[in-house]
């Protein structure tokens, strides 16, 4: 009989900080069956669209949803690739540009399975999460984000 995995929530509110970061990348120095690690950190741009500036990214979810896609997408990687771990959160709220809002962490005992999870796992979840984000810009004004 298999075992049904525990769907996590990815979700944090707020930017994902950069001791959130560290600590997530010092808590595997005990796993010594691991050579490799790929990690992709998503910033908020202060993208200027016509004559406006980004100033953050509010981020909204279904997040039940959202939850259940990204752990189909987690076991996914997991058939596809020899991988050995992986951790995936993804910010709610407001994130300021310069912050983290999305941060993927993918470990293998060798580089290359590592490498191509994490590419995997961003596309996977740019084109399948029913994430939202509102751009805000610093007039106040907004818009909703296209994922491209």
């Amino acid at each position: 009989m298999e075992k049904t995995k525990k769907i996590k929530n990815v979700f944090r509110e707020g930017a994902i900080t950069p001791d959130m970061i560290a600590k997530s990348i010092a808590a595997h120095q005990s796993k010594t069956q691991i050579g490799a690690h790929e990690i992709f950190l998503g910033q908020v741009r202060a993208d200027q669209i016509e004559d406006k500036t980004v100033k953050a990214i509010e981020y909204t979810a279904h997040e039940e949803m959202a939850n259940q896609i990204m752990h189909d997408i987690r076991e996914a990687a997991f058939e596809k690739f020899d991988l050995s771990c992986m951790h995936i959160y993804h910010s709610l709220g407001e994130v300021k540009t310069g912050e983290i809002c999305l941060f993927v962490f993918v470990s293998s005992a060798h580089r290359l399975p590592s490498r191509e999870a994490l590419a995997f796992l961003v596309e996977e979840i740019k084109q399948k999460a029913p994430i939202f984000g509102k751009e805000i810009f610093e007039d106040e004004s907004h818009q909703w984000k296209v994922n491209n």
